[in-house]
This record gives structure tokens, sequence and C-alpha cells, in this order.
């Protein structure tokens, strides 16, 4: 397993900020639009990783050079992620048009965040154990406050890094 940690830099916290004032709340959002924030900064968490272009849609948001539509779930947490720690998609994204959904935790003072894998659409609903909203999941002692669908991060495909070459190209 390899947890990829990411500087969060006060440029990406800015740009974070400003797309976060912009959309306000989102319909079904668990925290009222509180995890704007986290959420965008996870997108860039993992576009820092895996390269790509950020895409303005519903259903995904990252497109990368090769054409894959990844869509970012991102958690706030207050210490780095553990392998046993939970991976979560509520129940009504799962109609998401993406082609792999990548899992990004963010500190809650905004100052790291860690990418920490990645599954194919079709492979984490395979995989997925259902959590009915208000039940309560003793593997991670959390009740859950909707339906969703949960993962361990140990059970996550790594994530290929993407490395910057010095001529500004990806590179791998």
């Amino acid at each position: 397993m390899n947890i990829i940690e990411v500087d969060i830099t006060p440029a990406m916290l800015e740009q974070a900020r400003e797309k976060a004032r912009k959309l306000g709340e989102l319909r079904n959002s668990i925290t009222h639009g509180e995890g704007n924030l986290a959420g965008y900064l996870g997108e860039l968490c993992a576009q820092k990783v895996i390269g790509g272009v950020i895409a303005e849609t519903r259903d995904y948001d990252i497109v990368t050079e090769d054409g894959l539509k990844w869509d970012v779930k991102t958690k706030r947490c207050g210490s780095p992620p553990l392998p046993h720690f939970e991976t979560s998609i509520t129940n009504f994204n799962t109609t998401q048009k993406c082609d792999r959904y990548i899992f990004v935790r963010v500190l809650k003072d905004y100052s790291k965040g860690w990418v920490c894998g990645e599954l194919p659409h079709d492979e984490y609903y395979k995989k997925a154990t259902f959590i009915q909203q208000g039940q309560f999941d003793p593997r991670n002692r959390w009740r859950a406050s909707c339906d969703c669908w949960n993962v361990p991060i140990a059970e996550l495909n790594e994530v290929k890094q993407i490395k910057q070459s010095d001529n500004g190209k990806e590179s791998a």
C-alpha cells in the first residue's frame, strides 16, 4: 500500500476557497456545504499526483491525458490515514459516469492531504460493504449519516504518481 502525502500550498488553499465560495451548498450535502473546501482541496491533491485537467461536471472531477475520467472522493481527517480506515461513496452518487474513483484525505487544518488509492467504478461496488443510514459500523466506530458504500483503504489499488519533468511535461 502506498499512500501519497501532498503538502497543501497557500495557492491551492486560495484556489479551493474561491471555488467553494462560488459553489455554495449542494443538494444532498451531508455537511451542508462545509465539505466543499476539503473536496476542492482533494481534487487539487489528486491532480498533483495523477496529472490531468480539473473538470466541472457532476460525474467526474479530473480527466487525465489517457482520457480516463476520475471522480475524487475526499474526507477531512485529524491524522494521517491508516490502512483500516474506510473510503465511502454515498448511495446517491452510485450512478456517476466516471471510469475510476480516487480517494483523498485532507487534514482538518488544510495543511496536508493524502492520496490513499483508487478503484475502477464497477470494482468499487463489488468490494464495498453497504452501510444503511443510522447503522453503526463497528469497523470504524461510525454511525452512518446516510446510505453509503465503504471499502477499507487497504483494499484500494495504489495510485501511479505522475512526475513533472524539467520541461513541464508529465512523465511516469
